[in-house]
Order: structure tokens, then C-alpha cells, then sequence
């Protein structure tokens, strides 16, 4: 909640200091860097499955740093293309795009908390992240510094919070194994304890046979134990001893980067139409609406951190499903109203500009929310590798461009194709995961057996 508290107030000056003329340069650059950041939600999604399904840490933090160095090539050679696209400064591209590697780092750090369901110290990660990629960049903005001070701020922040997330995670995880090996050196002296006194009253002098069998007892309750706490806590698992230490390829997170990508640019792509179709005023104008958007869409984002590993786990799949499409339904609901009973108070805070948006804001908050149950619904689909349902939302992203380019010209037809393809697409992919959850089976493909190795 901190972060996202944070990054609208970023937005909210932005667009008071910056002005309807300014504005939009900046919105379009921080919808790239939301772009960029496909990746690094990915990468937190992954890894929170792997760490779920007992993957070693250290080939954990190997593969992620394989793919911020894919990322750092991708985004050196994206620069100038930004720039000439947008038709903004290079300087400004590159700030927006310099983030996108430790903001990988930084989400495969949370992904190991968040697998290994270490909530609270998450939570202080993600408020630490939000304030120091935002904190900066306010300061620059208040400096003068422009759009691209902004990003540049907001980017050598974010490369502090991974570096201070890495140590919050190795500390945490250093804690976690203490105490579990704490339970397990006093479950096994129980184990030693009720074999020895299993033992004593049926000793035979001729060969020892109770001893054995009462023995075998004992290390069998010690094992139960073990395997139940395990099974339980950390992230390691008994079944998957192959899995941890195995190493981990970068194929899973390009898998879940195609999940991810599709749904920001459904959700982010009209920011960049903006810059086309409409002029200036009007395109800072719409880009500031989308702050409802962003609020409705990121609000309930605790729903999927909490539920993601239930999901990635068979036997509580789809009733987590279920309970995450169903908690951001309700969600989505307050938000709209929340929005247009709050709609009047905008000029307040943004300026009289933007007075002319404020009757629209309700149907903003309305995109935002359908895209977050889009969002549940496509989680599932990477909590059990089966990452065929995007295709969905990619033929809606294709889709929701070719209208927008071809018919939309005010801010009020924008906002009424990105709400209908969003309805559309989100109804199609919810539809199909409940039915397959319903059937046990993972969205995509027939049920598969788990074993040692990924798929």
C-alpha cells in the first residue's frame, strides 16, 4: 500500500509541476518503464513458484542475474528507439529504460520472500522499494530537474532498494534456517527419546528383534515430523530434493515475461496511443485520469502476493483461484464507486486543467479494476506453467490498438475502448480458468504430473 500510495503521489505532482503540456512526456515514460518492468514481475512470479517447489536460493539468485543482464542489453538497444517513437529526449529515455535491470534483481529478491511466505518481511520491502524509487524522483521534479531528472532519480533509488532487498532476504532466510534446524534437532531427540523407551521393556536376549522393530518406530515419528515440517515451512521440500539442486534456465521467465508483457501493455498501451491520436492537452489530460486506473488496477495486489503460492500448489490451486477472482470482483466494485463519489474533488489536487476529466474518472477506476482481475486470472496460469491462455490477452492488446488508432479521437472514446476490450478479454480468460480449475487441470494444457524437474 505504501508503494502505491507513493507512486500516485509522484504522478499527482508530476502532473501539477510539470503541466498539461509536460505531463504527458512523462506519463508516456513511466508507461515504457512499466513496459520494461515486465520482466521483473515475471521474475518475482517465478521465482516465488520455484522457491514454493523447493528450488536451491543460490540457483535462484544465478538465474536472476542471468536475466538482468538480458534485460540491460534489451534496454540499451530500446533507447533510441523510445526516443524517436515518443518523440522525447534520449537522456529521458534512457532513465525510464535504466531502471529495468535492478528492478529484475530487486522483484527476484521479493519473489524469495514471497515463496518461502515471509509476508511481513515483504511487506517492508516493497514500502522500502516504492519509497526510494519515488522519494528521488520528487526531489528532482521539486529541483526543476524535469522528466528526465525525475527518472534518473527514481532509477539510482531503485538500485538501492535491490541491494538493501537482497540483504533483507539473505537475512531473513538466515533466520528461517535457524529455527528450522532448531525444530529439527528437537524432533529428532524425541524421535531418540521414544525409541529408547519403546525399546526397553521388550529387550530379548536372543537377537534383539523388539529393539529393531521399536527403533524403526522411532526414526519413523522422527521422519513424519521432519517431512511435516518441511512440507510446511522453508523451501525445501521432500519431494523436491532433485529440484533444489538442479539449476534453474531463464526458459520459465521468458515464459511467465510473455504472461506478464501482455497484460501491462493491455493496460498501458493507451498512454502510448495518447501521444498519437490526441494533443497535448488532451493526452496530459487522459494520462492523469489513468492515476484512477492505477489505483483501481495495483490496489488489491496484496490479493495475488498472498495468494500466489496456494496457487502454485495442486491440491489448493483452484480453490485459491476462486478466492482471488472473487475478493477482486468485490474490490474492483469499491473502487469505481470509491472513484465517482471522489470524482468532484480532483481539480483540487490536480489544478482546473484537468476539470474536464473529472465526469470520466469513474469509467478510469472501472479499466483499472477489470484489468486486476485479469490479472488474478493470468497469475494462475503462471503459478502451474501453463502460459497458453496470454494469447488471449495479446489478440485484446491487438485488438484495443487497431480501434484506438482507427476511430478514437477525444479522451472519452479512448477510455470507452480500453474499458470494452479489457470487459472482453478478462471475461474470456476468467471463464476458462474457473472451468479448468473446476476440472483440476491447469489452464492451457492436461493435468501433468509433478517430478523433479520443471517442464
Amino acid at each position: 500500500m505504501t508503494a502505491n500510495v507513493a507512486g500516485y503521489l509522484l504522478q499527482l505532482l508530476a502532473g501539477r509541476w510539470l503541466g498539461v503540456a509536460g505531463y504527458s512526456e512523462f506519463a508516456s515514460l513511466l508507461a515504457v518503464q512499466l513496459l520494461c518492468a515486465v520482466p521483473a514481475l515475471a521474475m518475482q512470479n517465478v521465482v516465488a513458484r520455484e522457491v514454493v517447489l523447493g528450488a536451491d536460493l543460490r540457483a535462484v539468485r544465478s538465474m536472476q542475474w542471468r536475466c538482468a543482464a538480458l534485460v540491460a542489453a534489451v534496454a540499451v538497444v530500446l533507447v533510441p528507439v523510445v526516443a524517436g517513437v515518443l518523440h522525447v529526449g534520449v537522456w529521458a529515455a534512457a532513465g525510464a529504460l535504466g531502471a529495468a535491470p535492478a528492478l529484475v534483481v530487486l522483484s527476484g529478491e521479493q519473489g524469495i520472500l514471497q515463496g518461502g511466505n515471509h509476508f511481513r518481511a515483504l511487506a517492508t520491502v516493497l514500502a522500502m522499494a516504492g519509497t526510494a524509487r519515488v522519494a528521488p524522483a520528487l526531489v528532482a521534479l521539486a529541483l526543476g530537474g524535469g522528466a528526465a531528472g525525475a527518472l534518473w532519480a527514481g532509477a539510482a533509488g531503485i538500485v538501492c532498494a535491490a541491494i538493501i532487498a537482497g540483504r533483507i532476504a539473505r537475512s531473513t532466510a538466515r533466520a528461517h534456517d535457524f529455527a528450522a534446524e532448531s525444530d529439527r534437532s528437537t524432533l529428532a531427540g524425541s524421535g531418540a527419546q521414544s525409541g529408547e523407551l519403546a525399546g526397553a521393556p521388550g529387550r530379548t536376549g536372543a537377537g534383539g528383534t523388539d529393539d529393531a522393530l521399536s527403533a524403526d518406530a522411532g526414526s519413523a515419528t522422527t521422519d513424519r515430523g521432519l517431512s511435516a515440517q518441511e512440507g510446511t515451512g522453508g523451501s525445501k521440500r521432500g519431494p523436491a530434493v532433485a529440484r533444489a539442486s538442479r539449476a534453474i534456465g531463464v526458459l520459465p521467465v521468458l515464459r511467465a515475461v510473455q504472461v506478464q508483457a501482455a497484460l501491462m501493455a493491455l493496460s498501458s498501451v493507451d498512454l502510448i496511443v495518447v501521444r498519437i491520436v490526441l494533443d497535448d492537452v488532451d493526452a496530459s489530460r487522459y494520462s492523469l485520469g489513468t492515476i484512477a486506473t492505477k489505483i483501481a488496477f495495483w490496489l488489491p495486489q496484496a490479493v495475488g502476493v498472498v495468494l500466489y503460492p496456494r496457487m502454485a500448489q495442486p491440491a489448493h490451486s483452484a480453490r485459491a483461484i476462486r478466492d482471488a477472482l472473487s475478493v477482486l470482483s468485490v474490490i474492483g466494485v469499491v473502487a469505481v464507486i470509491g472513484a465517482a463519489l471522489a470524482a468532484p474533488l480532483a481539480p483540487l489536487f490536480a489544478g482546473q486543467d484537468y476539470a474536464p476529466i473529472q465526469g470520466m474518472l469513474w469509467m478510469f477506476a472501472l479499466h483499472g479494476a477489470i484489468l486486476a482481475v485479469l490479472q488474478g486470472a493470468l497469475l494462475s496460469a503462471i503459478a502451474v506453467e501453463r502460459t497458453a491462455l496470454a494469447a488471449v490477452t495479446w489478440i485484446g492488446l491487438a485488438l484495443e490498438v487497431t480501434l484506438m488508432l482507427a476511430f478514437a479521437r477525444t479522451i472519452g472514446t479512448l477510455i470507452t475502448t480500453a474499458v470494452s476490450v479489457a470487459a472482453v478479454t478478462t471475461v474470456i480468460v476468467a471463464v476458462v480458468v474457473l472451468r479448468t480449475a473446476a476440472r483440476g487441470t491447469a489452464p492451457g494444457s492436461a493435468p501433468t504430473v509433478t517430478s523433479g524437474t520443471a517442464s
